[in-house]
Formats: structure tokens, sequence, C-alpha cells
């Protein structure tokens, strides 16, 4: 029978043999993108007055376009998709769109509104 835990010092002396480190992530495995020229539009046509910001003009592989789509959407906590090759994201987030894609070192231009 196990002795019952009483105090975080008898947590501290129990010795976990099976874990291991988190390994390191490697440069290859983080998300590099080349500095590309982006358009941020603003747009609610045919979405039933519902209001979406659209990233357009990304050149690269389909691939990279989902992984550059899941970070802005994590970043702001919004959903959204990838559609015909724009990234369509949910409400009027193109200022904060914007200051994370020149971050990454792409040139955002704004069109419209």
């Amino acid at each position: 029978m196990q002795k019952k835990l009483n105090s975080l010092e008898d947590l501290s002396k129990i010795k976990f043999e099976s874990l291991e480190p988190d390994r390191e992530i490697t440069q290859e495995e983080k998300l590099q993108f080349t500095a590309q020229e982006l358009e941020a539009h603003f747009s609610n046509k045919g979405r039933g007055g519902k209001v979406v910001t659209i990233i357009k003009g990304f050149n690269g592989e389909k691939t990279d376009l989902k992984k550059l789509s899941k970070k802005l959407k994590n970043r702001i906590s919004v959903g959204g998709t990838v559609k015909d090759g724009d990234i369509i994201i949910q409400g009027n987030h193109r200022d904060k769109i914007m200051d994370i894609l020149q971050e990454m070192g792409h040139k955002v231009k704004r069109v419209g509104g």
C-alpha cells in the first residue's frame, strides 16, 4: 500500500522514471514564411451583413496558407477559413491582422474602407 501524500514535500520526493524532458523545437519546425506583399480587405458582401477581413495575395503552397491562417486565427481568437487562395477571418480585425503580418515580415496594404 502506498503512503498518502499529505504535503508538497511528500510529492517532491516521488521519482518518475518514465518521464523524458521536452525536446527542443528545431528551426525547421518553427513557422517560417517568406516575406510577401499582402492585401487586407474589409467586406460584408454576400454574407448576410456579417463583416469579414480578407487577406489576399499570398503566393505559396496551400499548406503554408493554411498554417498562416491558423496562426492568425489563434492570435486573434476568432474563426475563419481559407477559400480560393484567400484567408477569410470573421469580424473586422484588419488593424490587428496587419500588425501581426508586419511582425512576421510581410508588407501589408490596406484596401478599401
